[in-house]
């Protein structure tokens, strides 16, 4: 006789996202695993008496998402600090930031400001932040973490640190916006300890679960997250899957103890190794082709790691049997990326180049050719609509960002994650869906396979994650409406109402 289940989910719409995407009605759990997907009345044969059968009512069962890029303490500190993410005007963000200065003795921290969707499209400055205080720091940092607007304490505190070409001036004196290195020194000043890692990590963990989320890829860069993320699996606290990315300044330590790519627990694994290139788009210094059609000065960004140091990089990292992956948004920067990573078997270790951002004349093909994975944002499509900050710094050649549907359509494995800006699955799927152009623009389908076997090929676990098949591993996410029948601006609306982990419910709206 069959053993029943441990959890059934039934009246339901459920899509394995496979080739082809089939449709059941209810899917049976056991032991953490799929055992049977059929009607809803098949699958009550294996209804026993300890089973768990929960009523979907109608909604969308889908693979767990994978947000194949995160920083998951930033999600945490949007929780714990002033959220910048929304406001609509420097006023706006000064005020949030003033709300958080009543509420705190030390440094005033806010994090996720675009000024590029205000009316006045401009970084905040220290003569703004003074006002909120001028006896501690002031920091607000640019959602893309390239940027960091700051008071006059904040500077006077860590300049001595900062290069600096990247202290931005008027008239030889600080503006108060800080780019690239010289944002360092504050997240090293600011980085919370064991304890303050925990506590925004067990908030943006409970975030993530519920928007559907089931595992990330987290950057990991001198914080305690390894630790407490190994901490939390230990105690049997961690809902989400996690695949640790180590920055290129720990290569030595994680060959050194052993850590390969894909090693570790159920729950926690070894990634790749990470490094930056460039910058932003945001603060103009992703690495060019061409000069930004809006600099003062012919400017085509600039290098954060030089080509000729990159490929020593990928060596170090292959020659040990890790996964590579690089920080690369402007064209310049994509293709030498690209020349790096081919070097050096990138299908069979899976290198991936996160971000690709601007991919002009033969960036696809060259993907195509070296076998490496886009592990891209499809939020940032928010930026690539007429007015836009990508038609801002670019001109004419905005049309030719994040080409999600050429990329596809050659062959190129596609890892959809969220980078924290916001961390949102069905946001992005919504960005991808009505991309405005159609070199752009993906099925529902292909935009939810991204989010989900994407992340799972890009960390080598497509076997056991990624779809829903008899024998996998049951991360499931339940929506209350189909996004295959909404309104195409409307899915990101969609709730999520129940996600499950190794079939165990780990959020229920």
């Amino acid at each position: 006789m069959t053993a029943p289940a441990d959890t059934i989910l039934t009246n339901a719409e459920v899509h394995t996202l496979g080739d082809p995407d089939e449709t059941y009605g209810a899917v049976a759990i056991r032991d953490g695993r799929v055992v049977r997907l059929a009607d809803s009345y098949e699958i009550e044969f294996l209804d026993g008496t300890t089973t768990e059968t929960i009523d979907c009512e109608g909604g969308v069962v889908l693979p767990g998402f994978i947000d194949a890029h995160t920083h998951l303490e930033m999600v945490g500190r949007h929780l714990v600090h002033a959220d910048l993410r929304d406001v609509s005007s420097p006023e706006e963000a000064v005020e949030r930031l003033r709300d958080r200065s009543d509420e705190t003795d030390g440094p005033v921290l806010g994090y996720g400001y675009d000024e590029s969707t205000w009316d006045e499209s401009r970084y905040l400055t220290s003569a703004e932040l003074d006002a909120v205080a001028d006896d501690r720091p002031v920091v607000a940092f640019r959602e893309d973490m390239h940027t960091a607007s700051v008071n006059g304490h904040a500077l006077d505190s860590y300049r001595e640190a900062m290069p600096e070409e990247d202290i931005q001036t008027e008239g030889g004196e600080p503006t108060g916006v800080l780019v690239e290195e010289a944002v360092e020194p504050l997240f090293s000043a600011f980085e919370p300890g064991i304890d303050g890692t925990e506590e925004l990590l067990r908030a943006a963990q409970e975030r993530a679960n519920a928007l559907g989320v089931t595992g990330i890829h987290d950057m990991c860069r001198r914080s305690h997250k390894p630790r407490v993320f190994r901490t939390l699996d230990a105690r049997d606290e961690l809902t989400l899957r996690v695949r640790l990315n180590y920055w290129v300044d720990h290569t030595d330590a994680v060959v050194e103890t052993g850590l390969r790519s894909g090693h570790g627990s159920r729950m926690v694994q070894t990634g790749a190794i990470k490094t930056f290139t460039d910058g932003s788009f945001g603060g103009r210094t992703a690495k060019l082709r061409e000069p930004y059609a809006d600099a003062d000065e012919a400017s085509d960004g600039q290098w954060v790691v030089s080509p000729d140091e990159l490929a020593g990089l990928v060596a170090d990292a292959a020659d040990s049997g890790l996964q590579f992956t690089a920080h690369a948004i402007g064209d310049a920067a994509v293709a030498e990326t690209l020349d790096a990573l081919g070097e050096h078997d990138a299908a069979r270790l899976r290198h991936r180049v996160e971000h690709a951002e601007l991919l002009t004349g033969d960036l696809v093909s060259r993907f195509v050719e070296t076998g490496a994975v886009a592990s891209v944002q499809p939020n940032f499509l928010k930026w690539a609509r007429e007015g836009g900050l990508y038609e801002s710094r670019l001109g004419e050649r905005y049309r030719e960002v994040m080409p999600f549907r050429e990329l596809l359509d050659a062959g190129v494995p596609l890892a959809f994650g969220s980078d924290c800006m916001p961390l949102d699955p069905l946001f992005g799927i919504e960005q991808a869906i009505t991309a405005p152009e159609p070199s752009q623009r993906l099925t529902v389908t292909e935009a939810l396979r991204a989010y989900t076997r994407g992340g799972a090929y890009a960390a080598g676990r497509e076997t056991e994650l990624g779809t829903l098949e008899v024998g996998k591993r049951a991360d499931i996410a339940v929506l209350d409406e189909s996004p295959w029948t909404v309104d195409a601006d409307s899915v990101a609306e969609i709730d999520v109402v129940r996600t499950l982990v190794d079939g165990e419910t780990v959020y229920a709206g």
